[in-house]
């Protein structure tokens, strides 16, 4: 339903990098299947980090790789209006930065169904 946000659990980026890693495929193409099922669906897809570094640059990391994994949608042939993505850095974490767990539970990428 509109408004739901789903974690992506399985996409992976190289430390420090915003280049998508072979082994987000599986899970990039059970997202491309599930846009492709539903050919009226637009989604954000949102990324975010945990707390190292400064607040600017993670915004600016957590925003390349949403728009990463947009451009693989994009490249399999989903159309970009259907797709929007935004960076919100550290700003919305899942769980607790004090511990290395809780860091990389706030490394992540979902989407939010917008319209469906």
């Amino acid at each position: 339903t509109a408004g739901s946000k789903i974690v992506l659990n399985n996409i992976f980026f190289d430390f420090d990098m915003a280049t998508l890693r072979p082994e987000s495929t599986a899970e990039l193409n059970r997202l491309l299947k599930l846009i492709n099922d539903n050919t009226s669906m637009i989604i954000e897809i949102s990324g975010h980090t945990d707390n190292k570094g400064s607040d600017k640059y993670n915004q600016k990391l957590s925003e390349n790789r949403a728009k990463a994994v947009v451009d693989y949608l994009t490249e399999k042939g989903i159309n970009k209006e259907r797709l929007q993505f935004k960076g919100y850095g550290e700003i919305e974490p899942m769980a607790s930065n004090e511990t290395e767990e809780g860091q990389q539970l706030n490394r992540r990428i979902e989407f939010k169904i917008l319209s469906k």
